[in-house]
């Protein structure tokens, strides 16, 4: 005896439910966990989870309803690969959108280029460091959880090398604790905005 899930069948107005729009509190409860730490992010940063939510409720899902209500019409809808694949789908897309309303209210938005002490390192700051044991330099920027991606040199404020960093100035030496042992760095710049 278990629990029926959506995908393993049912009545007509299953796909009309799901047809109905996003409920607040549906039942999977699957919501992404929310990043850790802090809760800043750049104009920019909530710009792209914008665009994402936006695409995701004007584009995705209303094509995704449509395959789902078109593979329901084909009939028996427990074998229908077409069916359960876009039911899955669009659970996938409404745990998203529920996400990313959530998180979009709880940020607080921060301007790199309001901050005011551009002598030392707080969020926002673009910080190029020298590695002292090898000369190598990199340059990185310190943005929101929501917003991070190494290649392109932006790290989470809460990074060990963003905490190490924060209300440093330029010239300070910073030591960083990596896995494979610390890393000693000196500010060679600071800059916002």
């Amino acid at each position: 005896m278990g629990t029926r899930r959506d995908d393993e069948g049912g009545g007509d107005d299953e796909a009309e439910g799901e047809l109905a729009g996003l409920e607040p509190g549906d039942e999977d409860g699957d919501d992404e966990p929310a990043p850790k730490g802090t809760r800043y992010i750049t104009p920019a940063g909530l710009e792209v989870l914008r665009a994402e939510l936006k695409r995701l409720l004007t584009i995705e899902r209303p094509k995704v309803t449509a395959e789902v209500s078109a593979a329901a019409a084909l009939g028996d809808r427990s074998e229908n690969a077409e069916y359960l694949y876009g039911k899955k789908r669009l659970r996938e897309i409404d745990r998203r959108l529920r996400f990313l309303q959530k998180r979009v209210e709880s940020l607080t938005v921060i301007a790199p280029g309001d901050q005011k002490e551009t002598d030392r390192v707080f969020f926002g700051a673009t910080v190029t460091l020298q590695n002292e044991e090898d000369d190598t330099m990199a340059t990185y920027t310190l943005v929101g959880p929501d917003e991070t991606d190494l290649r392109a040199g932006r790290i989470s404020v809460d990074s060990p090398v963003a905490r190490a960093l924060i209300g440093k100035r330029r010239g300070d030496s910073v030591t960083v604790a990596r896995p494979r042992g610390d890393a000693d760095f000196t500010i060679l710049s600071i800059r916002y905005g």
